[in-house]
């Protein structure tokens, strides 16, 4: 687990940054790391409008921007629907 964390750590950071803020990720940095390391998992990844969608959805603050804790939802609903914990 200690591997997928480090993972999941280091790909958020990698997008993040490109277009601002290094320690959030703008709408276009969601957009190419969803579509890039999320594309069987999140079906939208291809729409940009679903893709607006799901972002304004973690967007907790309204800022136009996910800061890791934001985004870690994103995660947490992915591994629980994967692993059959949510409906």
């Amino acid at each position: 687990m200690e591997a997928a964390i480090l993972t999941l750590v280091s790909q958020f950071k990698a997008y993040a940054g490109d277009d601002g803020s290094a320690s959030t990720l703008s709408r276009d940095e969601f957009h190419r790391l969803v579509a890039s390391q999320l594309p069987n998992f999140v079906k939208t990844a291809c729409d940009p409008d679903a893709a607006d969608r799901l972002m304004s959805s973690l967007d907790e603050n309204g800022d136009g921007e996910l800061t890791f804790a934001e985004f870690w939802q994103l995660i947490g609903k992915l591994a629980g629907k994967q692993g059959g914990f949510a409906s």
